[in-house]
C-alpha cells in the first residue's frame, strides 16, 4: 500500500462530483422541459386546408432522460461505495504512518482534499508554538520526502 491509494482516492472523489454534476443537469434539462409546439400543414376540422398548430409534452425526450438519471444514480451508488473502501484503506495507511505532523498534513491534503496552501496554514493552526512556520513548499517537499523513503 503506497501513494497509489491515496492518488486514486482523491480521483474517485473527483469523478463522484462529476457524476452527480451531470445528474443534477440532467434534472434540470427535465424542469426545464415545457410544451413543445409546431405547425404543420394539412386539413383542418372545418374541412379547409392550411396550417394547423400541435402544442405537447416531449414524452420520449422526457423518459430518456429519466433513464439516463437511474443509469447515473446506479452508478454513482457504485462509485460511492468503492470510495468508501477506498477511504477507509487510505486512512488506514495514513495511520500508519509513525510522525504526527506527517500524517495530519496527509489527512488534510489527501482525505479533506486541501491544497498545500491551505494545509500549511491549518498546520499552523494547529501547531502554533512551532519555530519554523509551514509553508506551501515545505509541505509539498515533505510529502515527496516521504514518498522517496519509501
Amino acid at each position: 500500500m503506497d501513494k497509489e491509494i491515496l492518488v486514486q482516492y482523491c480521483e474517485m472523489r473527483e469523478e463522484i462530483k462529476d457524476i452527480r454534476r451531470r445528474k443534477e443537469q440532467l434534472e434540470k434539462q427535465i424542469r426545464n422541459l415545457g410544451i413543445v409546439s409546431d405547425s404543420v400543414k394539412g386539413t383542418r376540422s372545418d374541412g379547409t386546408y392550411g396550417s394547423i398548430r400541435i402544442t405537447g409534452y416531449p414524452t420520449p425526450e422526457h423518459y430518456r432522460k429519466k433513464a439516463a438519471i437511474e443509469r447515473l444514480q446506479k452508478v454513482l451508488d457504485i462509485k460511492e461505495t468503492e470510495l468508501l473502501e477506498l477511504m477507509t484503506q487510505a486512512e488506514e495507511y495514513i495511520e500508519s504512518i509513525p510522525k504526527s505532523e506527517v500524517r495530519t498534513m496527509f489527512r488534510l491534503y489527501y482525505i479533506d482534499g486541501l491544497p498545500w496552501w491551505k494545509v500549511a496554514q491549518s498546520m499552523n493552526r494547529m501547531f502554533p508554538k512551532r519555530r519554523v512556520k509551514f509553508t506551501e513548499d515545505s509541505c509539498w517537499q515533505r510529502n515527496k520526502r516521504f514518498f522517496g523513503e519509501i
